[in-house]
C-alpha cells in the first residue's frame, strides 16, 4: 500500500505543475496591468515602476515563472488589494465556512443518493425506477444558481421558513472558534439558539449543493448495483434461500459501493469549486465569495491563490480516493 501511495503522489506532481504553469499563464494575460492593480488608481507613474520592480514584472518571462513557482512552494501567494492581507490570512479565515457547507451537502448527497441508487436497481425498469432516473436528469441539468434563487424566494421571502442569507443571526454573535464550524461549535460551547440558527442557515445553501452531487451519486450506484446483482454469487445467494433485502445490504452494496465511494471523493473537490455561486448568493462568507468579490475588483493576487487552492485540493482529493478505491479493492492497487 507504501508503494501505491508513493506511485500516486508522484503521478499527481505533473499535474500540480501544470497547474502551477496554468495560473502563470492567467497571471499574464490579465488585460489590466498588475502593477497598476497593486499600487491602486492614484498611483503615479514611477510608484507603478516601482511595484513592477519590486515584483519582479519587468524581467524576463522564465525569470518571473521561476520566482512565481518560488513564491507558491514558500507559501507566499501574494497579498489581496482590498483587504491588504496576506492571501493565505484571508483563504484560512474563510476555509472553515466552505468545508462546513460542502461537508454537510457531501452527507446530504451520501445519505441520499446512495439508497436512491439501490433502490431503483432493484426496481429495475419499473415507475419507481424511471422516477429516480428522472430526478437523476433534472438534478444535474437544473443552474445551481437558478435553484439558489428559487429556494430563496419560497422558503425565505413567501413563506418565512428559513433566513434568506448568512451563517448566524447577527444578534447571536458567533460561537467560540474550535473547529471553525458553526454547526458544531455551537453545541460544543452549549448555545442551542446559536446551534438551531446555524442550521437554519446552511439549509438551503447545502440543499443547492448536495442536489448534483445527490443525482451523481445515485447514478453510479445504481449502475453498480444493477452490475453486482448480474453476478454468479448473487444468483447463487437468491437460490441458497437468502432474503432480498439482507442479500442487497450485506453482499450486493458491499462489492458495489467501491464506484460511488470514488464518486464522492471527487464531488468533495467539485463542490469546493460549485461553491462559487451558491456561497455569493448566499452571502455565504467562504472562498466561494471571496472569490466572486476577487473577479470583481480584480484582485487577480486573490483569483489565481484560490485557483491554485482549489486545483490542490482536487489533486489531494484524487490521491485520497485512489486510496479509499484500493483498500476496497486490492486488485486496483496492483494494476497502479
Amino acid at each position: 500500500m507504501l508503494a501505491f501511495l508513493a506511485r500516486r503522489l508522484f503521478l499527481a506532481i505533473p499535474s500540480l505543475l501544470g497547474l502551477m504553469i496554468l495560473c502563470f499563464v492567467l497571471l499574464r494575460v490579465v488585460p489590466s496591468d498588475p502593477s497598476a492593480a497593486l499600487a491602486g488608481d492614484n498611483a503615479t507613474p514611477d510608484q507603478i515602476a516601482e511595484i513592477r520592480a519590486k515584483f519582479g514584472f519587468d524581467r524576463p518571462l522564465h525569470e518571473q515563472f521561476f520566482l512565481y513557482m518560488k513564491q507558491v512552494l514558500s507559501g507566499d501567494l501574494g497579498v489581496s488589494v482590498h483587504s491588504n492581507r496576506p492571501v493565505v490570512a484571508d483563504i484560512g479565515q474563510r476555509l472553515p465556512a466552505t468545508l462546513e457547507l460542502t461537508f454537510v451537502a457531501l452527507f446530504l448527497a451520501a445519505a441520499i443518493g446512495i439508497p436512491l441508487g439501490t433502490v431503483a436497481a432493484v426496481a429495475h425498469n419499473t415507475p419507481v425506477d424511471h422516477l429516480v432516473r428522472l430526478f437523476t436528469i433534472g438534478g444535474l441539468a437544473v443552474a445551481s444558481f437558478w435553484l439558489a434563487i428559487m429556494l430563496q424566494l419560497w422558503l425565505a421571502m413567501d413563506l418565512d421558513l428559513l433566513p434568506l442569507r448568512g451563517r448566524m443571526a447577527v444578534a447571536l454573535g458567533s460561537p467560540p472558534t474550535v473547529t471553525g464550524s458553526y454547526v458544531i461549535d455551537s453545541l460544543v460551547a452549549g448555545r442551542w439558539d446559536q446551534f438551531v440558527s446555524a442550521l437554519r442557515h446552511i439549509v438551503m445553501p447545502a440543499t443547492v449543493l448536495a442536489i448534483p452531487a445527490i443525482a451523481t451519486i445515485a447514478r453510479f450506484t445504481r449502475s453498480g448495483v444493477l452490475e453486482t446483482m448480474q453476478k454468479d454469487f448473487v444468483t447463487y445467494e437468491t437460490a441458497a434461500g437468502y432474503r432480498r433485502g439482507r442479500l442487497i445490504r450485506i453482499f450486493v452494496l458491499r462489492n458495489s459501493v467501491a464506484t460511488a465511494v470514488t464518486q464522492i471523493g471527487l464531488l468533495f473537490g467539485g463542490l469546493i469549486s460549485s461553491a462559487v455561486a451558491v456561497e455569493a448568493i448566499f452571502d455565504w462568507p467562504g472562498i466561494g465569495s471571496y472569490a466572486v468579490y476577487a473577479i470583481l475588483g480584480q484582485d487577480y493576487k486573490a483569483v489565481l491563490a484560490v485557483t491554485l487552492f482549489v486545483g490542490v485540493v482536487y489533486a489531494i482529493v484524487n490521491v485520497l480516493v485512489d486510496m479509499v478505491h484500493a483498500a476496497l479493492d486490492p486488485r486496483v492497487a496492483e494494476q497502479l
